[in-house]
């Protein structure tokens, strides 16, 4: 009976326990600094096998998303040998094209995740497409030799008419040529696209790579990087000096004209003899901008003429992008545009480059890591549960008004984003292991 009685005051006091309101949170009962903010995405929380997930969800699904066969164009059919392909054979239709500038980083974004995360895979992906590119243009030529207008699934291998065909795709097929997976009817290819940018390519009268459109004589802050890879990686190939020193030329050349040292940002384009000059510091530009800087700085010898001016134009240009990150981890569209909406692709390009900086030993992990481990954490919840990278710019050429580059479209199969996602992702992986984090005060802190 005693024991019945103890158990009902129990309850009852368990009850009028509960039924009195809790007392919230206040400075004498809980330590207020330690309650967990609301942040929108991963905070302090990210380890190098959370990167590999989400390197292994882009992967599978860019796998199956990018086929790489050739069928005939009416029925489908498969072509069995190569020998018979013809203008009326193309390759068999994906959510993506195996021959883009987008496409050679995706190749070198697969690369890099192979080395860093020893998964051969990813290496697997780049060496079986370039090697079955390499296949169909060899026995595409002749027909090319005969009659050069025959429709050709290769045919801006075959001959380039802009930066935007050579420069992304001779520089990925290089760094897989290095890897000593390729068969050597590679090399024709790459041989193609390096004499396209070195001898083709329109120049302004002092030697710039430039275009002609959309006003004559115009420099595309994006041509750096559809150039400058690929050259310095025909030197690193070659031993040829020239390609050094024609990479280091052109930097200095887009450099004097681009580079606004006030903000730190570049310009997006410029035109010969246009006064004023509206300056749009679009996202992704600076980032093919940013990624050229780092491509060059991997490969030139450590002493060579021109090497410091880039190296300090790296660091001035990490300082004035780090300056404009969202809370978020992303950047802006226009960078220096708070009501411009926040873009994937160019995070992930400023995710890798500043995480690169810091695995090289350029920039201060201390500084910078937190700034590009946000950037990764917002990259990765734009990867949705099929692999696909959401929130990318579609492709966009140049604008001198404001409302151009706002409600540029975003689209989960614009093809700029997945390149710059796995570099991202697969030097942030690198990162974490050799530079790890700690949680101090509740926020990030690299300590070496």
């Amino acid at each position: 009976m005693k024991a019945f009685i103890i158990s009902c005051i129990f309850l009852l006091t368990s009850v009028m326990s509960m039924a009195q309101p809790k007392k919230p949170a206040n400075d004498v009962t809980s330590p207020l600094h330690l309650l967990k903010p609301n942040y929108p995405v991963l905070y302090g929380e990210t380890k190098p096998q959370d990167i590999k997930v989400v390197l292994d969800r882009m992967y599978a699904y860019l796998d199956q998303a990018t086929p790489f066969q050739l069928v005939n164009k009416s029925t489908g059919v498969p072509v069995a040998n190569f020998k018979n392909a013809g203008a009326n054979d193309q390759f068999k239709q994906g959510d993506f094209r195996l021959i883009s500038y987008e496409w050679g980083i995706t190749y070198t974004g697969m690369l890099l995740a192979a080395e860093v995360t020893g998964d051969k895979k990813f290496l697997d992906y780049s060496v079986n497409r370039i090697s079955f590119l390499a296949d169909v243009t060899s026995n595409y030529l002749p027909l090319y030799k005969k009659d050069p207008k025959a429709a050709s699934p290769v045919r801006s291998v075959l001959e380039p008419h802009a930066l935007d065909d050579a420069g992304s795709m001779s520089a990925a097929l290089i760094k897989t040529y290095a890897t000593g997976k390729l068969k050597a009817n590679i090399r024709p290819l790459i041989d193609n696209y390096l004499n396209y940018i070195m001898t083709k390519e329109f120049r302004l009268t002092d030697g710039t790579l430039a275009r002609n459109r959309p006003q004559p004589n115009t420099l595309w802050l994006d041509d750096l990087y559809m150039s400058l890879p690929a050259l310095v990686q025909m030197g690193k190939l070659t031993g040829d000096e020239k390609y050094y020193e024609e990479a280091v030329k052109q930097f200095q050349l887009y450099s004097k004209r681009m580079f606004n040292k006030s903000n730190g940002l570049y310009m997006h384009g410029w035109v010969q003899d246009m006064e004023p000059h509206p300056q749009f510091h679009w996202a992704r530009a600076n980032g093919w901008a940013l990624l050229t800087k780092i491509e060059i700085l991997d490969v030139l010898p450590e002493n060579y003429p021109g090497r410091k001016e880039i190296m300090d134009e790296l660091i001035a240009h990490i300082k004035g992008l780090t300056a404009l990150q969202h809370g978020t981890g992303f950047w802006h569209q226009l960078l220096n545009k708070n009501d411009s909406y926040l873009e994937t692709s160019a995070t992930a390009i400023y995710s890798y480059c500043i995480a690169r900086a810091i695995n090289k030993g350029w920039i201060d992990a201390k500084a910078y890591g937190p700034v590009a481990l946000l950037a990764w954490n917002a990259v990765s919840s734009k990867v949705n549960d099929k692999g696909q990278v959401e929130g990318t710019c579609v492709g966009t050429g140049m604008g001198f008004d404001p409302a151009f580059y706002y409600y540029r479209p975003v689209n989960n199969f614009a093809a700029h984003g997945y390149g710059p996602a796995l570099m991202a992702g697969a030097e942030m992986f690198r990162l974490l292991q050799d530079h790890p984090y700690v949680i101090n005060d509740s926020a990030v802190q690299f300590l070496k």
